[in-house]
């Protein structure tokens, strides 16, 4: 079994942080593991407050994992400060695992920040360099490569931009776009287009967190980047078609439909009760 570890905050409410990023790897039949840098008090509505965890633990956390066990992936996410961003680094740098994706998350999904703004220098110059793949959205997007975008020709701009600040790939999101939902991937090369009808629904909690979650597991998996991004985006619109009204604000996505739909698989054999 494949396995891939997330190095990103928690979710009390479960549908973003690190337990989307557990229940998208399980759904994808890889070994899912864990380094938490931010413990965040959020439901669906509202982030109430954050404690971050020492950068001395979120190393700890990350030799625990890597001393141990072969890594085939890493998705990083939430990293909300400059010291918890270089200590990150500094075990990037020790460890260079293969097939990192890392999805720059600034903002939850109400508009809460989760990443200290004066921070953004830091992920950009210390951080984004170690990224196989990084994956923000349009207002991410706009903070990184500090231009303003509003139609597919800027998101092209956008990523090569960001892709010329050091990372190997960038997959730019659009869903904060008016219209279909339009992903852009730049390898330095050349684009790829990811185009999917845009879904009616206000449940799109985690949604970042679970896009780039299915792309590492694709990854660990053996699939080529562009493959890798397909299929993921594949799984996010399901889950996204079939998402969860939980909550007063913006529910959860489905990482389970397929399961849920179909029932696990067990064989009662004989003798069993």
């Amino acid at each position: 079994m494949k396995k891939v570890l997330s190095i990103a905050g928690s979710d009390c409410s479960g549908g973003a942080g690190i337990q989307a990023d557990l229940k998208t790897f399980s759904a994808h039949g890889v070994f899912g593991m864990s380094v938490i840098v931010s413990v965040v008090a959020e439901n669906t509505s509202r982030v109430i407050d954050i404690q971050d965890i020492t950068p001395d633990m979120i190393e700890k956390q990350i030799d625990a994992v890597f001393e141990d066990i072969e890594v085939d992936a890493v998705k990083i996410g939430m990293l909300s400060t400059q010291l918890c961003m270089e200590a990150v680094a500094r075990k990037l740098e020790q460890y260079k695992p293969c097939n990192v994706v890392i999805d720059p998350v600034m903002y939850a999904k109400n508009g809460c920040p989760l990443m200290d703004p004066d921070s953004i220098d830091t992920l950009i110059k210390v951080v984004l360099p170690y990224a196989d793949l990084l994956t923000p959205n349009i207002p991410e997007a706009e903070k990184i490569s500090n231009i303003k975008i509003s139609s597919t020709e800027d998101m092209k701009i956008a990523a090569k931009l960001i892709y010329d600040m050091g990372c190997k790939n960038v997959l730019v999101k659009g869903g904060h776009a008016i219209g279909d939902a339009l992903d852009i991937l730049y390898d330095g090369k050349e684009f790829y287009y990811f185009e999917t009808q845009r879904i009616n629904t206000k449940n799109t909690h985690g949604t970042g967190c679970t896009f780039s979650s299915a792309i590492a597991s694709n990854l660990a998996l053996g699939m080529t980047m562009p493959i890798a991004v397909k299929q993921a985006k594949k799984y996010i619109t399901t889950a996204i078609e079939h998402s969860l009204n939980i909550g007063k604000g913006n529910g959860p996505t489905h990482h389970f439909y397929d399961l849920y739909k179909n029932g696990l698989n067990i064989k009662e054999s004989k003798g069993d009760l």
